[in-house]
C-alpha cells in the first residue's frame, strides 16, 4: 500500500497550502543531492517528496486524492489518479479543459504569488522607509537552462498524445478526450532528466529586494511587487509578491487610524499653576502651553502632528493627555507645606469636589 502523501510531508490532512509548502522546502533541501552526496536512499526518498508535493500543491489533484485515497488508485508519473469512473471521465471532458489551448497542449498560465511579512517601527510607517526583505523561490535550473533535460538531450514529443497533450478515450456511447497521462498534458517528455532540478527545470533559490514603503501604512497594509513570485507554466508570467505590514507597538505613542496619542506626566505645581513644557512628536519636541489648574484627564491636540494618509489626503494629529502625578516620598519640609497648604485651602480651590458634594447632598434630600 503506498504511503499516504501527507505523511510523506509531514504534516495533518487539514494543513494551508502555505504549511504544505514551507515542509516541503524543508525535506526538499534536507535531501538534496547537494546535502546527502547522491545517497540512493535520500534520492528514493526525494523522489517520494517530489510526487507528494506535486499532488498536495495542487488544488484539484489534492482533492482527487483526498476522495480516493492512494490505496485501490493507480498513480502514476503524470501525478494524476486513473481510475476514476466514467461519470468524472464524462464530467472531465466537458468541463476541464482550464489550462489548456486549443491544440490541446497545456496554455501558458502565471506562477504563484509569494507572501513575506516584515516589522516596521511606528515611524517609519508615519514618514515611510526602504525594507530589504529576502526571500526563497524558484529560478530556471542553470544546468539545463529551464528545459529539464540533462546536457546533450533535450525534451522529446510525447509519443502517446503525438505532441498535443491530449488522448481520445471511448466511454461506452461516447468519445471523450482527456489529459495525457505519459506527459500530463504539456506535450513532450524527458527521457534523461536534468541531475540538478530532476526533470523539473526549476531550483530554488535565495532572493533578496529593496522595497519601498510608503508614509502612512499601517498593521495589514500589502504592498505589491509584481513579477516577484514563482515563475509562470509553459512561459507564462511570474506570479507577485506580497509584502504585509506589521507596525510594531511604540513605547511613547499609541496609534488611532491617523492620530496618534502621548500620555504626558504633570507634576503637581506645573498643573496647579501653569506651564509650558516640551511634548515629544513624531517630528521631535513640540512646545505645549499648559493652563493653571489643568486636570488629569485633559486632552490637547497637536494639529497634523500624526501620520499622513497613505492615500495621501490629510495628516492626523497628535492628541496628548494629561496624568497629574501626586508627589510621593515628601520630606518633613514638604509635608508640613503640604498641610499648611490644606488649612489655607476652601471650597473654591477644589471645584470638582464641591460640585460632586453638592450633587451628592441633593441627591440625598430627595
Amino acid at each position: 500500500m503506498a504511503k499516504d502523501f501527507y505523511e510523506i510531508l509531514g504534516v495533518a490532512r487539514g494543513a494551508s497550502e502555505d504549511e504544505i509548502r514551507k515542509s516541503y522546502r524543508k525535506l526538499a533541501h534536507k535531501y538534496h543531492p547537494d546535502k546527502t552526496g547522491g545517497d540512493k536512499k535520500a534520492e528514493t526518498k526525494l523522489k517520494g517528496i517530489n510526487a507528494a508535493y506535486d499532488v498536495l500543491k495542487n488544488k484539484d489533484k489534492r482533492e482527487k486524492y483526498d476522495r480516493f485515497g492512494a490505496e485501490g488508485q493507480q498513480f502514476g508519473g503524470s501525478g494524476d489518479f486513473g481510475g476514476a469512473s466514467p461519470l468524472d471521465d464524462i464530467f472531465d471532458a466537458f468541463f476541464s479543459g482550464t489550462g489548456r489551448s486549443r491544440g490541446g497542449a497545456r496554455a501558458a498560465s502565471p506562477g504563484h504569488d509569494l507572501e513575506y511579512r516584515t516589522s516596521i517601527t511606528l515611524r517609519e510607517a508615519a514618514f515611510g522607509t526602504e525594507k530589504k526583505v529576502r526571500f526563497t523561490r524558484h529560478e530556471n535550473c542553470p544546468e539545463c537552462d529551464g528545459s529539464g533535460a540533462a546536457k546533450g538531450t533535450s525534451q522529446e514529443s510525447c509519443s502517446q498524445c503525438g505532441g498535443v497533450g491530449q488522448v481520445r478515450m471511448a466511454q461506452g456511447f461516447f468519445s471523450v478526450t482527456r489529459e495525457c497521462p505519459r506527459c500530463r498534458g504539456i506535450g513532450h517528455v524527458i527521457s534523461s532528466p536534468c541531475h540538478s532540478c530532476r526533470g523539473r527545470g526549476l531550483v530554488e533559490v535565495d532572493r533578496e529586494l529593496s522595497i519601498d514603503i510608503p508614509p502612512g501604512v499601517d498593521s495589514g497594509s500589502r504592498i505589491r511587487v509584481r513579477g516577484e513570485g514563482e515563475p509562470g507554466r509553459n512561459n507564462g508570467p511570474r506570479g507577485d509578491l506580497y509584502l504585509f505590514i506589521e507596525v510594531e507597538p511604540d513605547n511613547v505613542f499609541t496609534r488611532n487610524d491617523n492620530d496618534v496619542l502621548c500620555q504626558l506626566p504633570l507634576d503637581f505645581p506645573q498643573a496647579t499653576l501653569g506651564a509650558t513644557v516640551r511634548v515629544p512628536t513624531l517630528r521631535g519636541d513640540a512646545e505645549l502651553k499648559i493652563p493653571p489648574g489643568t486636570q488629569s484627564g485633559t486632552v490637547f491636540k497637536l494639529r497634523g502632528m500624526g501620520v499622513p494618509d497613505v492615500r495621501g489626503y490629510k495628516t492626523g494629529d497628535q492628541l496628548v493627555s494629561i496624568q497629574v502625578e501626586t508627589p510621593t516620598k515628601l520630606s518633613r519640609e514638604q509635608t508640613d507645606l503640604i498641610k499648611k497648604f490644606q488649612e489655607l485651602s476652601t471650597a473654591k480651590t477644589y471645584p470638582l469636589k464641591r460640585r460632586f458634594m453638592d450633587k451628592l447632598k441633593s441627591s440625598l434630600k430627595k
